[in-house]
């Protein structure tokens, strides 16, 4: 029997939960069904790496595929949405909805990949799932007679998530407005419904010093690389009194241009981490102290530039990751624990931000290979035909779970519970309100 053939959604409690269990199937199907085509979408992307916001081969080949899609029209595509390399695409039910508002799935795809080493971290394997799953949730809900409420899926093209934070330019641009709850998924080691990923924050520091003979008259210089090794040298010193989830990393970029000059200019790159967007002004400020302090040292002086965008932690939704956790176990997904999923290593993502604004969901899934996010190894694993069975299960499992989402008024109730009481821990709730 097909969802929606012979017992109501809107029939008695027994027959909604058995409703949703078929239209699970269903959505199950459709992504089986789609996945040649979703394979062939990852390759493509995974075989010609772009850097952020320059991913126009990857932009122009998700969007074809929602265009394509039948039956005809049935996406309705806006590329280049708010940013050259993202794009929209939404699908609702034909003639649409007068009252109430329709509740808005998203679906995130991200598609940048890393310099030197292509699709290190799997990038194209969250496209794939982002795309499968809307297609899932599309094709379930297309099997019913009609729908007993409204509802609209969105999936949302975001690029830039390596360096620069496509998705908080979005938000800006006001693209998760209209959205309810989003759903995405990253390749990892292990399946984890929820990793703590953390706070981050850029800095670019400049020392400006003065070039003199290194040999003839160097006391006639003010070393500017000597201002960079010291600042070097004071975050190193400074580890010893940082909080051990703290993390602090970087690079001296520039540090002069022939031995027998004095550096007159200097640079250095990095980044600073913390579990939450609370602690990171302290770690930040102590490090921009470090840097002044070398500039005073060496009588240099010191530009100090913050990045474009702070990188939120990643809200947890344990109403929404535990529904994840149900849909996935069904589907023979087999989840580190709960302390485990809490105390795991992990990085940062501008999806962050996006948990500040809207509920959401980023479980991390396992790939078929132990190598390593950001290695050789990895990349050839994310573009690997073994791959693309764990990638398409964890779709089904988002999929299922939108379904909850959109069938179980009183688990969205608790998504928007979670949300604003994790706000409130973080004391953001009146700035998102």
């Amino acid at each position: 029997m097909r969802p929606g053939e012979e017992r109501p959604v809107e029939g008695g409690a027994c027959a909604a939960v058995f409703e949703v269990e078929l239209l699970k199937l269903r959505a199950a199907e459709c992504i089986d069904e789609a996945a040649e085509r979703l394979g062939a979408l990852s390759r493509e992307i995974w075989s010609e790496p772009e850097l952020a916001y320059e991913e126009h081969h990857a932009h122009g080949v998700l969007t074809r595929f929602f265009e394509s899609e039948r039956p005809a029209a049935s996406w309705v595509v806006q590329p280049h949405y708010q940013l050259v390399t993202a794009f929209r695409a939404e699908w609702g039910p034909p003639g649409g909805w007068a009252a109430p508002r329709p509740l808005h799935l998203g679906f995130l795809c991200e598609y940048d990949a890393l310099p030197g080493i292509g699709h290190a971290c799997g990038h194209n394997l969250i496209a794939e799932v982002g795309a499968a799953a809307a297609l899932g949730v599309k094709g379930a809900l297309e099997s019913l007679p009609r729908l007993p409420l409204p509802v609209k899926v969105v999936v949302l093209g975001t690029p830039a998530e390596e360096d620069g934070g496509g998705k908080i330019d979005l938000i800006e641009a006001g693209a998760f407005k209209s959205l309810d709850v989003v759903f995405m998924a990253h390749p990892s080691q292990e399946n984890a419904a929820y990793l703590p990923d953390v706070a981050e924050h850029d800095m670019i520091v400049k020392y400006y010093g003065k070039a003199s003979h290194a040999a003839a008259y160097p006391w006639e210089g003010l070393n500017a690389l000597d201002a960079a090794v010291l600042a070097y040298n004071n975050l190193s010193a400074l580890r010893q009194q940082m909080k051990p989830t703290w993390r602090v990393h970087g690079i001296i970029k520039n540090g002069g241009v022939i031995p027998n000059i004095i550096p007159s200019y200097s640079e250095l790159i990095y980044y600073f981490r913390a579990p939450s967007m609370k602690e990171l002004p302290v770690l930040t400020k102590k490090a921009e102290d470090c840097f002044r302090a070398a500039a005073l040292a060496t009588g240099c002086t010191v530009e100090i530039k913050g990045g474009a965008h702070d990188y939120y932690n990643v809200l947890p939704n344990k109403s929404l990751w535990r529904a994840y956790i149900e849909n996935g176990k069904k589907l023979g997904i087999d989840f580190i624990s709960e302390d485990a999923m809490l105390n795991v290593p992990s990085g940062s993502t501008d999806f962050g931000n996006v948990t500040f604004v809207v509920p959401g969901i980023h479980p991390y899934f396992y790939i078929g290979s132990n190598a390593l996010n950001h290695t050789e190894q990895y990349t050839e694993a994310a573009g690997s035909q073994e791959a693309q069975f764990y990638t398409l299960r964890t779709a089904k499992a988002l999929a299922m779970t939108a379904l909850d989402v959109i069938f179980k008024p009183e688990l969205l109730e608790r998504i928007r519970e979670d949300f604003k009481l994790k706000l409130q821990e973080e004391e953001f709730l009146n700035t998102v309100e």
